[in-house]
């Protein structure tokens, strides 16, 4: 995830440095190699999750948004636990498998949450940083393939990030009526 200081154009926080609502922030702006690339979309992607859940009152932060019972605190533990079982255990052959169903605890909070998926997310960037080649498969899959590249790994986890992300809009929406990226 990435900070204030950040040049790459990604999102800093959930709020701007004077704590007012971040508003919508724009896709990064960068032409650079494929790796940065795809590091930084990742990362705004990130910054975008985490701004949904940041400020949300306990409460209205684990209490299911849709009928499927997906709340903000729910996605973010769910995030937490595929950027550790894909970049962690799958690529690099570290740690144990987590499970990425497993709903919020009831002593979990947002706090703690957020900060868990911002240790993940850091985690995961210094495994993309080690990584020689993005042709290079990880040690093991989720799936029942041969293990994927480092590209492949980045581009799923856009993908599903991307697409947790929608589902944080709606939620955050419904909620307080907070809108943008």
């Amino acid at each position: 995830m990435t900070d204030a200081a950040d040049t790459t154009g990604t999102a800093s926080t959930a709020e701007t440095a004077g704590g007012a609502p971040r508003g919508d922030v724009r896709p990064p702006g960068i032409d650079a190699d494929e790796r940065t690339t795809l590091s930084a979309f990742l990362d705004y992607l990130r910054d975008a999750v985490a701004a949904k859940a940041a400020g949300v009152p306990g409460e209205a932060a684990r209490a299911p948004g849709v009928p499927s019972g997906t709340s903000l605190l729910g996605l973010v533990k769910h995030l937490t636990a595929v950027e550790h079982n894909w970049f962690a255990w799958a690529y690099a052959g570290e740690g144990e498998l987590l499970d990425d169903e497993a709903p919020p605890a009831p002593g979990e909070t947002a706090d703690a949450l957020l900060a868990a998926y911002r240790e993940a997310a850091g985690r995961s960037n210094r495994i993309v940083a080690e990584c020689g080649s993005l042709d290079r498969p990880g040690v093991r899959s989720l799936r029942e393939t041969p293990p994927p590249t480092m590209r492949w790994i980045l581009v799923h986890m856009i993908e599903e990030t991307a697409r947790h992300a929608g589902h944080a809009d709606i939620l955050r929406e419904r909620i307080d009526g907070t809108t943008g990226r």
